[in-house]
């Protein structure tokens, strides 16, 4: 079995570092289980690597990075938004036309799992409860650690991607104990000390060249806003993948990665 484990300080150098990591002579599929990417400021890019990256995707037919960000944290919307209560209100109000819009989003968006998480008793506001449950903690002389997760995949979904599933089991809304619940394809976050928030992100499977940057930025973008709006300082943010894999165009990702590696660091 293939993995790895590295660690950079931007989305930029990780995602460069995790392809490079898959794209070596021992590992003919180009695929890896059990990857780790840690980054330590995940909201920060390499300018000159964004644009080289966004160029070539453009001649390949791939999404812009910023629409593939998006899909977990719309920023341009947020920014212009007093609160996550009302981010959470105005995205619903035109979560239906996004889904119809893109073909792409017809099953929903990342952020829409976020803030309209499919429950039990209707739609689950999971990104102010988080934001409270931080704020909170964050206040209080002994604040909880470990006990702030948002769910992204719901049982009804079905998954076949390179012959990986997943099981969830904690439900949004309805699992509201600080402790005991499970961790499975979704995000988790820790306070340190009551005052920096890190994030762990666990997908089923990343296609490197078609989605992981842009997964890599809107996630820290979340870290950063969540942190923001819960009065704490942003961290790290730790991206596990059960199958990582550079899916096709192989020749797209290797003229980016070697232009990150002629810049100096």
């Amino acid at each position: 079995m293939h993995t790895f484990t590295i660690a950079e300080k931007n989305t930029s150098l990780a995602w460069a570092a995790a392809c490079q990591a898959l794209d070596v002579a021992t590992n003919q599929r180009r695929d890896g289980f059990h990857t780790v990417v840690r980054i330590a400021d995940a909201a920060a890019e390499d300018p000159q690597v964004r644009a080289h990256f966004d160029q070539v995707r453009e001649e390949y037919g791939y999404d812009p990075i910023e629409t593939v960000a998006n899909t977990i944290f719309p920023a341009r919307l947020a920014a212009t938004c007093s609160s996550s209560a009302e981010l959470t209100r105005r995205y619903r109000d035109m979560y239906p036309r996004l889904k119809r819009l893109d073909g792409k989003n017809k099953g929903g968006t990342y952020f829409g799992r976020i803030v309209a998480y499919p429950g039990e008793r209707g739609q689950v506001d999971q990104l102010t409860t988080i934001v409270t449950r931080i704020r909170v903690q964050a206040a209080l002389p002994g604040p909880m650690s470990a006990a702030y997760e948002m769910d992204i995949a719901h049982p009804d979904d079905l998954q076949s991607e390179a012959q990986t599933w997943s099981t969830p089991v904690h439900v949004a809304g309805t699992d509201n104990s600080y402790r005991g619940f499970p961790c499975l394809s979704h995000c988790s976050f820790q306070l340190e000390r009551g005052q920096t928030l890190h994030a762990v992100a666990h997908y089923r499977s990343h296609y490197m060249v078609d989605r992981a940057y842009g997964n890599y930025l809107g996630l820290g973008r979340l870290l950063a806003y969540l942190a923001q709006q819960a009065q704490v300082r942003p961290g790290s943010l730790t991206v596990i993948a059960g199958h990582a894999q550079i899916e096709r165009h192989l020749t797209v990702i290797r003229p980016v990665i070697q232009h990150q590696m002629q810049i100096p660091v």
